[in-house]
Order: structure tokens, then sequence, then C-alpha cells
């Protein structure tokens, strides 16, 4: 292993012996009033100045992120450890990653997740010549095994998240049950997005009950009837149901997620979104 890597996990240790800022939010409890962000729904304002666009999330009331700009060793243009100190500046925590893990550049990756103090990295889709066959899905399986493995010994957990295509059968199989039915719960989890496992004709909570435990994170986005995302209570999606089934589902942890805002500004969309979560979901 690296030095670098070995640097990581020892100041893991560190960091693990000592009392946490905010730990409180770290261990939030099923449906609680606190509320994750993906980062990516404000990508714009990120990209423009991250700082700002932190700081005007927390004010809404987020209490953790998930990145959805690593590359070059960076998220968002800075060094995971300052991108780390950044998010927590604001009073958030830096909880996930979106990134591109593949084999050449897992250790890398999963190194940078580390050092940022996350406690996860998903892959947010699985590459062309995985998906199109179900000895790819196999074989991302064992990938995702093989991460898993190594997230596990940097203190961190993987996870992937889907889209529509993998509830798209295949010689009459469900790639996503392949991914499920493959893969070590000990070492991957599953970032499950609400609205795009509705739009593709699947129940969540069925989800929940067939592979209990396996779903730590989620992904909350309405959907139209079109099948576009939308602002949490603008759209088809009756949340109730399947947040009544959040402990069968093993969810720690979710995040507000929108591709497109198509009738509010996305910093107006997440404020409505956290808004109908606190006043219509947790009564």
């Amino acid at each position: 292993m690296t030095t670098r890597r070995n640097f990581v996990r020892q100041s893991a240790l560190v960091v693990a012996a000592m009392p946490l800022i905010n730990r409180d939010m770290l261990a939030s409890p099923l449906l609680t009033k606190k509320t994750g962000l993906a980062l990516y729904t404000i990508r714009d304002a990120m990209r423009k100045d991250p700082a700002a666009a932190l700081e005007e999330a927390a004010s809404i009331g987020y209490n953790w992120v998930e990145a959805a700009d690593h590359r070059d060793r960076k998220f968002y243009g800075y060094e995971p450890k300052e991108f780390g100190k950044l998010v927590k500046k604001t009073g958030m925590v830096p909880l996930s990653s979106h990134s591109q893990i593949l084999p050449d550049n897992h250790e890398q990756m999963i190194d940078d997740a580390a050092e940022a103090g996350m406690e996860y990295i998903m892959l947010p889709s699985l590459p062309g010549d995985w998906s199109s066959t179900l000895d790819g899905y196999k074989r991302s399986a064992d990938f995702f095994n093989t991460a898993g493995e190594k997230c596990r010994k940097a203190g961190i957990t993987f996870g992937f998240h889907n889209h529509q295509i993998e509830f798209k059968e295949i010689n009459g199989r469900v790639p996503y049950d392949v991914l499920l039915e493959n893969t070590d719960p000990k070492l991957v989890t599953f970032e499950l997005d609400l609205a795009w496992i509705t739009a593709a004709g699947k129940d969540p909570v069925a989800y929940f009950r067939k592979f209990p435990g396996r779903f730590e994170v989620w992904h909350m986005k309405d959907l139209t009837p079109e099948k576009q995302d939308a602002t949490l209570g603008e759209g088809i999606i009756d949340f109730k149901p399947i947040m009544a089934e959040a402990k069968t589902a093993g969810m720690k942890y979710w995040f507000l997620e929108q591709d497109n805002c198509l009738t509010h500004t996305p910093m107006e969309s997440i404020a409505i979104s956290r808004s109908y979560y606190l006043d219509k979901l947790l009564k």
C-alpha cells in the first residue's frame, strides 16, 4: 500500500478516537429533521463559487452533503482535506461522493474520499460495456465486492446509485437484482434513487422487503407523470409508504437530489423540498 493510504488510515484512527464536532448528525436515526443534499442539484452554483453555494445550502438547513465533482484527485478543485474543511466550516458534514470509481483508479478515489472525511463513496452509474449483458453486471458485482473490501479497510463504505436502465430485463432477469444477489452485504450498499426506480415501474418497498438492509442511502426526488424529476411534493410519488419502510431498507441517510429543476431555481427547489419533507413527510 502507498504511504498516502497508510497516512489516511492512521489519520482515520486518530479521528475515531476524538469527539466529532457533528457526531449527532452522523448518528442520525432513520427519519429525523436532519436533511442531506446531493450537490449535483446545485452544480452550477458549486461550479461558480463552492464556498458561497455551500453556505447557502447550510443556511437553508441542510446537514450533510454528497459531492458530485471528484476528478484529478480533487473535489470541486479543492484537495480532499481542504474540501472536507470547507464543508465543515458551514456546519455541514461531507458525508458522501459520487465518484466514477473504476478498476484503474479505485485506490486513489478511495483515498481521496477517506481523506475528505466521507463515510461513503458511490459509483453513480455503470460504463456502457458493463451494463449491456448479464455477464457485464456480474463482472460489475465482482468489482463492487473488490472496491467494497478496500473501502472497508479505509474506513468508508462503497455503494452504487441506480438509474432506470438497471431495471430493464435482460434474458428474463432484472440486472439490479443480479447486482444485489452477487454482492456482499457487508461490503456493498445501494443508494436507491426513489424517482428512477419508480419511473422504471418497480416498487421500492418490494425491494426493501426482498433485500432488507441493503439500501443505507437514498436519493429523494419526485417524479412527474412524464417521468421527469420534480421538486418534492410536486410530483406523483407517494413517499409515506416508502418512508414507513425505512428501517426495513436499512436506510441511514438520504439526499435530496434533482437532475433538472424545471419550475424553480435550484436553490428555490431545495428549500421547497426540504420544507415539504419537514412539514408533510415527518407528520
